[in-house]
């Protein structure tokens, strides 16, 4: 048993009893004539020792935008020592800042939202992130056992991230009551774009770091990376292993699978991040193939319309308008970026209209209307199983549709380095969705998030 509060001074400089909050192993008890906390204790307890100080100092440095030539700013591996450590200490300068801006973000939230046992795993992951890295921003990174030790570090970093989108996922039903949809899906855009840049950093270090080892594991496989990178990415090879493996989810679950159809630029290649492509062209084929089977009519259920992708390179020096995303940031022409535009058409019905306004908030979904289902329901299971393993993101995805992060985590993903969705809907007939992607270029500029 722990007692995790202090009594609290009053402006007066009187002692004011706060009731303590008591933990028994997992479970916390509260008096239930507990006083209202002040704002300054509106964060969960932690068995996670970290100075305020220290996260606020951090928290307050300004964000570095994140560009992909910052990622491939060291050379194509091998990488030398002095490149490697490089990699490193300008890999600690970005994190402990991110982080801490991220514990910040998590404070602010409701203290019933944030003391819910899922969010606050979430928290408690980013203390322990943080503290982590606190002792190499005093020492820095200056010989090779230095930085060996730090690619341990980062791997234990994006070991300890890696459910986190699922793991918000669950923390947020549970407190649907307490908070609006609107500050959900407005904390989670943040949440994740912020996230998506973290984990890019410290995966870029520890694929440089293997890869520049004499008899290391080079995951890339293939001398077209760098990192995470692949310089030579060809759309199309992406676009028909995601088909095939969103096609074998179609089997399982409907007993059929629409023909995919890949037409265009087919043999087009530029330079991005494979895994960010994969889970947003696996997204919205699902989205597409859903559609595309249910709409089928009753005396046709052993054939599907063809699900139609086209893949365009944009002329070079052509530079097409782009407007800011939602946190404001309007990517700088370069011409030296490639330009790659995807469409996929679908012939599923389209997005009715009650529907289209709310494609891109976080949680919505056709999948299942029944918002209120209890946790024993099928639906509420469906879709917490679909969002552990579906959509979370990069590292996964097994069934064919759930709680609606698919969309706008594909969004904020297409969106990072430049890029963005849209999307044409003709309701009663199908959807056309355009991806558009900017590979590396010179000025390609990344979200500040």
């Amino acid at each position: 048993m722990q007692n995790l509060r202090q009594p609290v001074t009053t402006k007066s400089g009187n002692l004011r009893r706060v009731w303590p909050l008591v933990v028994y192993g997992s479970h916390r008890s509260v008096s239930t004539h507990t006083p209202r906390i002040p704002a300054s204790w509106s964060y969960p307890p932690s068995p996670i020792a970290v100075a305020d100080d220290d996260i606020a100092a951090w928290a307050a440095k300004p964000l570095h935008s994140l560009t992909l030539p910052d990622l491939i700013r060291h050379g194509r591996p091998p990488l030398s020592p002095e490149a490697l450590l490089s990699s490193a200490n300008f890999t600690l300068s970005l994190l402990p800042i991110r982080i801490a801006h991220r514990i910040q973000a998590l404070r602010n939230l409701p203290f019933i939202v944030v003391s819910n046992p899922h969010i606050s795993k979430i928290y408690n992951n980013y203390l322990h992130s943080f503290i982590r890295l606190l002792p190499y921003t005093r020492k820095g990174i200056s010989t090779p056992e230095d930085e060996n030790e730090f690619t341990d570090v980062m791997t234990e970093v994006v070991q300890t991230h890696s459910n986190t989108i699922p793991t918000l996922a669950r923390g947020f039903l549970e407190c649907r009551k307490y908070i609006s949809p609107q500050d959900v899906t407005t904390f989670l855009d943040q949440h994740l774009r912020a996230r998506i840049g973290t984990r890019l950093i410290a995966e870029q270090h520890i694929a440089l770091h293997f890869s520049s080892q004499e008899h290391g594991y080079d995951e890339s496989g293939g001398s077209g990376y760098i990192g995470v990178i692949d310089t030579q990415l060809h759309p199309a090879t992406i676009v028909d292993r995601c088909g095939e493996f969103v096609g074998e989810i179609c089997e399982l679950r409907y007993g059929v699978r629409p023909t995919l159809v890949v037409d265009g630029e087919s043999d087009t290649t530029f330079a991005y991040v494979p895994v960010h492509l994969e889970y947003i062209i696996t997204e919205l084929l699902k989205n597409a193939f859903r559609a595309t089977i249910e709409s089928r009519r009753p005396g046709d259920r052993e054939r599907c319309h063809p699900v139609v992708i086209t893949i365009a390179a944009a002329p070079p020096g052509s530079a097409p308008p782009m407007t800011p995303g939602p946190s404001g940031v309007l990517p700088q022409p370069d011409d030296s970026a490639s330009r790659i535009t995807i469409r996929i058409r679908d012939r599923g019905g389209g997005i009715s209209p009650e529907h289209l306004p709310k494609i891109w908030s976080y949680s919505f979904t056709t999948f299942s209307h029944n918002s209120t289902s209890s946790p024993s329901s099928s639906s509420y299971s469906d879709a917490l199983n679909t969002i552990a393993t579906g959509g979370g993101g990069p590292e996964g995805g097994s069934t064919i549709a759930g709680l609606g992060y698919g969309l706008p985590l594909s969004r904020a993903y297409a969106e990072y380095f430049g890029g963005g969705i849209a999307l044409q809907s003709l309701w009663g007939w199908g959807t056309d969705v355009y991806l558009s992607l900017r590979g590396v270029g010179g000025g390609v500029v990344g979200k500040t998030v």
